[in-house]
């Protein structure tokens, strides 16, 4: 099997391409916590994320999250062409910080909360899901 010039380059230009897309949607994630969190440190207790750790379909995957004493908790979907999936804001007359919905994931990948505390501080918790029929976009 002989290959010409232009065939190679494309070869090597697509397998460098699929070799750094997934460090751009972690870029992305990173970019979206550091947004949400204003660059402050993260801890790992304080934020209870709930998710199936196999999902049959990734159209819906349900998932609840819970922080006690937060005001706000984001949701990302790192693998999604879109990761931010949901924030949701807790008022000082809410009854409980805790929020459960189905969420949508192209694929196996990491969802993730983070929760912005009482005290101003920041905790994160992550949860692997793998899907087993594609969801978004697949």
């Amino acid at each position: 099997m002989e290959f010409t010039r232009r065939e190679t380059l494309a070869l090597g230009g697509a397998a460098a391409l699929t070799f750094l897309l997934p460090f751009r949607a972690n870029a992305a994630v990173e970019d979206l916590v550091n947004e949400f969190t204003g660059g402050a440190d993260l801890a790992d207790a304080g934020v209870e994320l709930t998710a199936p750790e196999i999902a049959e379909n990734g159209n819906t995957v349900p998932i609840e999250v819970s922080a006690p004493g937060a005001s706000a908790i984001m949701v990302l979907a790192a693998g999604n062409p879109t990761p931010p999936v949901a924030t949701f804001n807790f008022g000082p007359l809410a009854a409980s910080q805790a929020a459960s919905t189905r969420i949508r994931l192209a694929g196996t990948q990491d969802v993730i909360a983070i929760a912005k505390l009482a005290d101003g501080s920041f905790a994160r918790s992550a949860k692997t899901v793998k899907v087993t029929i594609g969801g978004c976009g697949g």
